[in-house]
């Protein structure tokens, strides 16, 4: 029996995902390359360095650099020098950001419930559960 690749699917199911998510933040200011990944979890964690975001995340410095220097422009974080470490930033959300927070998880909340919709609650659980599992692998 030919199984599907799961590795080809979990790319068309992200592909389409990022789709549909640039449509909707593109009227925001917020582009594609994960921005929306960088700007919650800065929400999430104000003062948080770009290397922490770049290891939390599981981007490369180049794609987190570009992420900091597009959300900074679109005034959503600032960054200030960290007092322990000239070299290295810390980064905060700005009242931009705050007041899109609720905007940006209602719009994260009805693309979860889209790509969920044809499952019961116990086969998105279940479902949750694997695809943790199988990302674990790799680390």
């Amino acid at each position: 029996m030919n199984k599907e690749p799961i590795g080809k699917l979990i790319s068309l199911i992200h592909r389409q995902n990022q789709k549909t998510l640039s449509r909707q933040l593109v009227t925001y200011g917020i582009g594609s390359g994960g921005q929306h990944s960088f700007l919650k979890l800065i929400m999430g964690r104000p003062g948080i360095t770009q290397e922490q975001l770049t290891n939390e995340l599981k981007f490369d410095k180049a794609t987190t650099t570009r992420a900091v220097k597009l959300l900074e422009q679109s005034g959503y974080i600032e960054r200030k020098v960290d007092p322990d470490d000239r070299r290295s930033y810390l980064l905060y959300p700005t009242s931009k950001a705050m007041d899109f927070a609720p905007i940006l998880q209602g719009i994260l909340n009805g693309l979860n419930r889209k790509l969920s919709r044809h499952l019961t609650d116990e086969e998105e659980t279940q479902l949750i559960s694997l695809l943790k599992r199988i990302s674990q692998e790799d680390e």
